[in-house]
């Protein structure tokens, strides 16, 4: 005999014998089975063969049973839908079982079945389990909804289900009211849009009963839905609060957190006249309190959550100083989170307390808490003035400790208290000093150097401690590069005779020796001034500084009044709106506080915040073309070539569009830029966006308010942000910002002109070189006064398309002169390919199918668009906006096919396929045309519009 029998017998092993058992008469081995081929599915083990048998096993009355095999079912129902529906019978009968347990389970496990096919069978047993009349088979059914939802959405809301459900929520049973609300939430959520909650005085009546006598999962359904109601005056909110008031006192921390967030919220609606609001901020501390004595992980999240809370109601804790106190024992999370909620509660009161306390940490061993607390002396020094003497000399008492974390971190926060406190401290500049040599980090020199050079004067060897520091220039990182250059110029305005040689040395390192755009930047700027005109480096370089403000790293009141809105859920540990964090195509609601009681100013949106994401892309400065920039400096720059007239109905919006872009380009297009970074930051993404030469300094809200410049845009064509395309340095104070736009049928170069010399420029002409599609100015360039310094005009230039033309290289590239009373100027730009394309660019389906074939495939190029969520609808119709027309739509193996064309002004046509999967957030484009060099820049122009 062989060996072959090894081989035949592990074949069938073990499963084997699990059919043999799964198939016996006798009831105990039968389950026995079921529990072996469950303990094998558990590890990983592929029991899919045994679906019959295990199946065969349902009918039966042993509930213990039923649960194994309805386990074995969740899990292999989705790779053996077929096998699935044999089970089906024995759901529907079980659906309609005596025992409520088992008609519960089996609604539950046909919910968890994610098979298509099944669906369908599912829709009676759940209709006639959510008015079963076992409270327990209706709170499985409620659940049951929004998994069905998560399936077919349209199933749900063709049966009805969606309105019983809304009925569960004045069921009698508590539970039944939270898990109802639960499942509501949970649609809702991926369904922004939809008023499903419609909560009104009546439905918050009936949760607020149900409250009290649900479970604690149920309670923090109940609470978070409640935190998303508005009432209706301050004696609802108030009646609200004194109802959820209880909850502070629960066991579970989640019930607390999430009770903590509903009365936070609606808190806001008190006056705080109101005795009840002093009451309420006194009941809202010891829960919190006690959320600190539970294990570290729970703090952790607790002390995150407290730091919103004590950000938005300092007043609430402010008693409560003991608490944060770091205990030995505490990890180190949990010390650096109370580190910081003690400096936000320091005040005159408890400042002796905090200091002393401060004092013993930096003495611990953990270097990073250590460092923390040390800067925390600071900033309470920089908070509270009256303790600013004791954090002074409990500084200079560490400084003696001579340990070298501890003394860096203390003279970077001394630099801080010098600039709070001016003439104040200086006298312990000296001790500062003998520590030079022991600064390794960047950080702590750089603020050493800081000091040197604004106290040079008190200092007597202050040029050879700054010397000591320019022996290793090229080594020292960049902060402390620039902290150098700019100590020594300041010493040199202080001290001219002796530090002429210094001086030299530090500029010659920095322009000539170093690579550092910002550091040559600098060096030539001091420079100049010194060399042109002391006096004013004087009053640059020595300027007063403005005092620094105590809390640096508050967080931005409207995104702080959203996270308040987020207490108990992840974004209140990380301090994120879910937006920033949350991937995937479910909208993320905005929330926001409601508005304060008395005030006139309603809660700001946080929509209104620019969002991180669209940092702009600074294009790239194009390469001037010597040999052509020839030709531009030859141009005669009388009046334009005259083109064919202008459709009078674009020049004249100008006139009575006072927003400058029109309100609807201002919300289509992403506004640029906060006021506080000066301007609108944002270009168009990629090449396509003109060149950047400089940043641009408008004021923020002129740019609120003028994305497109000047003229209304009537179509719904994209508008790319204006750019600086000639910075005031190079054109002795003449700044040209501007963007391309098409507007009706004509193509518009919109400009800002700014005067940022000392003298009135005037007599302003425009011309352009040669480009690829003939673009030239159809009218001069009007501005009708002198320009005055420190004054912009808005110009709106039309442009024809019957200029000469030669090709550029890259193609959108457009040379410009522009003339005034002191010069000529040059510049180039990219303009978007956008403004090319014509309103008559539809094609016949016919003929688009016949043009498509006959362009050979070698000139058909392929381009991913990433980052897109928009659906094939969406897309269509904002390509249209500009110019690319939908000839067809089909759907193809779900994923959708959008075919498109377009014309350009010189009448090229561009066909398009565009490849959208609906969960795939990258689209695929195909282009064909007769001249495929134009590929690249339609590609470019699709990628800007989608994505804006």
């Amino acid at each position: 005999m062989t060996d072959s029998k090894y081989f035949t017998t592990t074949k069938k092993g073990e499963i084997f014998e699990l059919k043999a058992e799964l198939n016996s008469d006798k009831k105990e081995k039968k389950k026995e089975a079921v529990k072996k081929v469950i303990a094998s599915m558990t590890v990983g083990k592929d029991v899919s063969a045994l679906f019959p048998d295990v199946v065969n096993c349902m009918q039966t009355d042993n509930l213990e049973l039923k649960k194994l095999v309805y386990l074995y079912l969740m899990n292999y129902a989705k790779s053996q839908p077929d096998m699935a529906i044999m089970a089906v019978n024995t759901f529907v009968k079980d659906c309609e079982d005596p025992n409520p347990l088992i008609r519960a389970l089996a609604v539950r496990t046909m919910g968890c079945i994610r098979v298509d096919k099944i669906t369908e069978y599912l829709c009676e047993p759940l209709r006639k389990c959510l008015k079963d009349e076992d409270p327990y088979v209706r709170k499985t059914a409620a659940v049951c909804v929004a998994k069905l939802h998560d399936i077919n959405a349209q199933l749900v809301e063709d049966q009805g289900f969606l309105d019983t459900l809304k009925d569960l929520i004045s069921d009698s049973n508590p539970m039944v009211v939270a898990n109802a609300v639960a499942a509501l939430s949970e649609i809702a959520e991926s369904h922004p849009s939809s008023n499903l909650l419609d909560l009104n005085p009546q439905s918050i009546n009936k949760l607020l009963t149900a409250l009290n006598e649900c479970t604690e999962w149920g309670q923090i359904f109940i609470l978070d839905c409640l935190a998303n109601y508005m009432p209706k005056d301050d004696r609802e909110a108030q009646s609200i609060c004194e109802r959820v008031t209880p909850r502070l006192s629960h066991a579970n921390s989640a019930v607390v957190l999430s009770a903590v967030k509903v009365l936070m919220k609606f808190m806001e609606m008190l006056s705080k006249d109101l005795d009840y609001y002093g009451t309420l901020l006194k009941k809202l501390a010891p829960p919190l309190v006690t959320l600190l004595s539970a294990e570290p992980e729970l703090q952790y999240v607790a002390l995150r959550n407290i730091n919103l809370i004590v950000q938005k109601r300092p007043e609430i804790l402010k008693h409560e100083m003991k608490v944060f106190f770091v205990k030995y024992n505490d990890p180190i999370y949990v010390k650096l989170e109370k580190l910081d909620i003690m400096i936000r509660l320091a005040s005159q009161a408890n400042i002796a307390q905090v200091l002393a306390e401060l004092k013993e940490y930096a003495t611990e061993v953990d270097v990073d808490f250590v460092r923390k607390a040390v800067r925390a002396i600071g900033r309470c020094a920089i908070k509270v003035e009256q303790s600013a003497e004791r954090c002074v000399s409990t500084l200079l008492d560490l400084i003696q400790t001579k340990v070298n974390y501890v003394v860096q971190e203390a003279i970077v926060v001394i630099k801080d208290i010098f600039r709070k406190y001016p003439n104040k401290y200086e006298s312990v500049i000296a001790t500062l000093c003998e520590n030079l040599d022991s600064l390794d980090e960047p950080e702590a020199r750089a603020a050493m150097i800081w000091i040197v050079g604004e106290y040079a004067e008190r200092i007597d060897n202050a040029d050879e401690l700054l010397e000591s520091f320019l022996e290793g220039f090229h080594d020292e990182s960049t902060q402390v590069q620039l902290q150098l250059l700019t100590a020594i110029v300041k010493l040199f305005l202080k001290k001219p005779t002796e530090t002429q040689e210094l001086v030299q040395q530090v500029l010659s390192l920095a322009t000539q020796d170093s690579d550092n755009p910002d550091l040559r930047d600098r060096g030539y700027i001091y420079w100049r001034l010194l060399s042109t005109d002391p006096v004013a480096a004087k009053e640059v370089v020595l300027a007063e500084k403005p005092l620094i403000s105590e809390e640096t790293d508050l967080i931005e009141p409207t995104l702080l009044d959203e996270l308040i809105c987020y207490i108990g859920t992840l974004a209140s540990v990380y301090h994120k709106p879910p937006s920033a964090f949350v991937e995937g195509s479910r909208g993320v609601v905005h929330k926001s506080l409601p508005p304060r009681t008395g005030s006139s100013e309603s809660a700001e949106s946080p929509d209104a915040a620019p969002s991180a994401g669209q940092a702009a892309e600074q294009p790239a400065v194009i390469p001037a073309q010597g040999d052509l920039l020839g030709d531009l400096l030859n141009l005669d720059l009388g009046p334009p070539v005259s083109g064919p007239p202008l459709a009078a109905s674009s020049v004249q919006m100008g006139a009575v569009d006072l927003l400058g872009g029109g309100l609807d380009s201002l919300l289509r297009s992403d506004v640029g830029g906060s006021p506080a970074m000066g301007g609108s930051g944002f270009t168009a993404p990629g090449p396509a966006a003109p060149a950047a030469m400089g940043a641009p300094l408008g004021s923020g809200l002129g740019d609120l308010f003028d994305l497109t410049g000047g003229v209304g845009t009537l179509s719904g064509s994209y508008v790319a942000p204006k750019t600086v395309w000639l910075p005031a340095m190079k054109a002795k104070g003449l700044e040209i910002s501007g963007t391309f736009s098409r507007q009706v049928g004509s193509i518009c170069m919109d400009l800002v002109l700014t005067n940022k010399a000392l003298q009135v420029m005037s007599d302003f002409a425009i011309q352009f070189n040669r480009n690829s599609f003939g673009l030239a100015p159809a009218a001069p360039l009007q501005v009708h006064a002198p320009l005055a310094p420190n004054q912009s005009v808005e110009i709106s230039l039309p442009l024809n398309t019957v200029g000469s033309v030669m090709k550029m290289d890259p193609l959108n590239n457009l040379q410009v002169a522009v003339k005034n009373n002191i010069d000529v100027f040059y510049f180039s730009t990219l303009y978007p390919l956008h403004i090319l394309f014509v309103e008559d660019g539809k094609m016949e389906r016919q003929m688009f199918l016949a043009t498509w074939k006959d362009i050979p495939n070698e000139n058909e190029a392929q381009f991913q668009i990433k980052d897109c969520s928009l659906n094939a609808d969406a897309v269509s119709s904002k390509l249209q906006g500009s110019n690319i027309f939908t000839i067809a739509k089909r759907n193809v193996e779900g994923q959708d096919m959008l075919y498109q064309s377009l014309k350009l002004t010189n009448g090229i046509w561009v066909l398009a396929e565009l490849r959208i999967q609906p969960s795939n957030p990258s689209f695929t484009l195909s282009l064909k045309c007769r001249a495929p060099e134009v590929s690249q820049y339609v590609y470019q122009a699709y990628d800007a519009i989608l994505k804006n």
